[in-house]
């Protein structure tokens, strides 16, 4: 029974971020699925000494919940948004940390012709530290990603489509 849990960097409601973390979800065919609460305090260690915030707990019980991790990232002003930031630092916290072993697969979708593809990198480089197994090919940023989703939330981009089908192949068999 494999578990996958989604994470998107983007909170708004039609979030393209969000939607390809869903189509991510469909090509994996995992026998559960969850997404992530990125909705957590900032991170501050006297907030921390006073105990880790409810919030935090639910995502890293559910980061140890899953088999494989599949990130989506929007790009603001050419990285990751702070709300991704600000989780990974609180989920470096636990020790050992809840990612250690955990197969990663990222993906981005921006308004840009690139796709988010200097946000993704700068994610990765975030990434390092969390002793997470992280899945690289092929490469999935969905550029203009506004215009590849029908209304019910499908990615209509043919060729999206089948490397975002290659890359949970791919994660898949990371785990």
């Amino acid at each position: 029974m494999t578990k996958l849990l989604g994470i998107s960097g983007s909170l708004r409601r039609e979030s393209t971020n969000t939607k390809l973390v869903h189509a991510a979800a469909r090509a994996f065919a995992p026998d559960h699925f969850e997404m992530a609460d990125l909705r957590l305090p900032l991170f501050d260690e006297d907030l921390e000494a006073k105990g880790q915030p409810p919030a935090v707990a639910a995502l890293c019980e559910k980061i140890l919940w899953a088999d494989a991790i599949v990130i989506s990232t929007p790009e603001y002003n050419g990285a990751p948004p702070g709300l991704l930031k600000n989780a990974l630092d609180w989920v470096s916290r636990p020790k050992p940390m809840p990612t250690a072993g955990k197969p990663v697969a990222v993906v981005s979708a921006a308004a840009g012709i690139a796709g988010g593809q200097r946000s993704k990198s700068a994610l990765y480089l975030m990434l390092l530290p969390f002793g997470m197994h992280r899945v690289h090919a092929p490469e999935v940023n969905l550029g203009q990603s506004g215009r590849k989703f029908d209304e019910a939330g499908n990615l209509t981009d043919e060729m999206a489509v089948k490397l975002l089908g290659d890359l949970m192949g791919a994660l898949k068999a990371a785990i």
